[in-house]
């Protein structure tokens, strides 16, 4: 067998051994779920969002897209943390990178590789905030392992920035934020320490905002007369 039949396959034996295991877990599943975490990671294939958290079935809501970025004019990713924090009620938020990340690696080059390009922009950004720490470092494969670490911190930071998060910060059990970066050649999880309020009280200045009152809401302000 090869292709789809083999993913078919998978499938059927993945059922039979749930179901042996237990009768009604697919009927729980069927009726809802409620998830502890969000999961923005990359979309590489060595970095399996459940595999490497030990979750199953219905304990994590998950995005992936290259670099696991966290980009302000991207609706998909929008979409999936305001369902999160507002329907869901998620408790966790992990943005997790993983050393090796082609991305991140493609970023720090000054070549050309097509449409992605312009999503790389946004880690070039990470590489100028960072650079005179980055050049500090001895050797390519250093200064690499630290970009892709601050990457997920200045993603933390982009979470932080959004009105969704803002908003969820003043309700009664707001989420947590954290960064995280797995290492493919140990398997293992590195907690960054990033501290997502401190980070929201930092920026509070800039980007700080409030919802506007029902009468006002989607109104721009108007021009000085």
């Amino acid at each position: 067998m090869s292709g789809i039949q083999d993913i078919l396959a998978n499938n059927r034996q993945w059922v039979a051994t749930k179901n042996a295991e237990d009768p009604q877990f697919f009927q729980r599943l069927a009726n809802g779920q409620q998830p502890r975490y969000l999961f923005i990671g990359c979309s590489d294939s060595r970095v399996p969002a459940s595999g490497i958290t030990g979750t199953g079935p219905g304990e994590m809501f998950v995005h992936r897209n290259i670099a696991n970025l966290v980009v302000h004019t991207d609706m998909n990713l929008l979409s999936v943390l305001q369902y999160a924090v507002e329907v869901l009620g998620v408790q966790d938020i992990l943005v997790v990178g993983h050393y090796g990340c082609g991305g991140v690696a493609a970023a720090a080059t000054n070549k050309q590789y097509g449409l992605i390009d312009n999503w790389l922009v946004n880690i070039r950004d990470v590489v100028h905030l960072h650079e005179t720490e980055l050049l500090r470092l001895p050797d390519e494969r250093q200064r690499l392992r630290r970009l892709v670490e601050l990457n997920v911190v200045e993603q933390v930071r982009n979470l932080a920035k959004t009105n969704i998060i803002q908003n969820a910060l003043r309700g009664h059990q707001p989420p947590r934020l954290h960064g995280l970066v797995y290492d493919i050649a140990d398997g293992v999880l590195k907690d960054l320490k990033v501290d997502g309020l401190e980070v929201v009280e930092e920026l509070e200045h800039i980007y700080g905002t409030e919802a506007a009152p029902d009468n006002e809401a989607g109104r721009a302000p108007s021009s000085a007369k």
